[in-house]
């Protein structure tokens, strides 16, 4: 019974273990992600400048714009969520003890998780993955089932599939969620506090 209780004890220790590494790792490739996209929005505007002023612009340059900054956006705040570089109101809990201030900052941090969570099923509401498997994958089949477009659009000037650009909140919502239940361990005493190489590492006092 002893080395059963032992054995499950260390199973479930090994749970937030496991989910701050694949934190971790999710975390490094998003920096990867962030500077890839930083330098496509720029080369993106700097071509669109020259192509402009020489009397040829591209048309399709803007909405790639538009979408790398979409990307951009989601992916970094996710990678903010990680670090604790969210933005956080502190003129109540620096007035806390550090034990309070401690409790404040895992219930806040509950709060993104459980937001996370909810975004995540929205996002499968949304998407319906289901569905469009039982229509066959067929696009058309599945928006006449369900009055849902979302797989029969396409942008503008790209041409492409809504469903391509819009993937990134769902990507979004899982990512969050992930880095959001690595921050709350750490919150909670489960594992140590981890540094995060390549980033800055977020210095508020207050919840965030």
């Amino acid at each position: 019974m002893i080395d059963q209780a032992v054995a499950a004890r260390s199973r479930a220790m090994a749970v937030p273990e496991v989910m701050v590494a694949l934190s971790g790792r999710w975390l490094r490739l998003e920096q990867f992600v962030i500077q890839g996209l930083m330098f496509l929005l720029t080369a993106l505007i700097l071509l669109n400048v020259a192509t402009r002023y020489a009397g040829f612009p591209i048309y399709w340059i803007d909405e790639s714009a538009v979408y790398s900054v979409v990307w951009l956006t989601f992916i970094g705040a996710s990678a903010m969520t990680r670090m604790r570089l969210d933005f956080a109101v502190t003129m109540l809990t620096e007035r806390f003890s550090e034990r309070g201030a401690a409790i404040a900052r895992a219930i806040s941090t509950l709060g993104v998780v459980l937001f996370g969570i909810g975004l995540s099923v929205m996002c499968w509401l949304w998407l319906d993955p289901v569905g469009i498997a039982r229509a066959g994958f067929d696009a058309r089949e599945f928006a006449a089932q369900s009055f849902n477009f979302i797989y029969t659009e396409r942008t503008q000037t790209l041409n492409w599939p809504t469903w391509v650009i819009y993937s990134v909140v769902p990507l979004f919502a899982v990512s969050m969620t992930l880095h959001a239940l690595a921050n709350l361990f750490e919150d909670l005493g489960l594992v140590p506090k981890q540094a995060l190489p390549g980033f800055a590492t977020g210095t508020a006092d207050g919840v965030n």
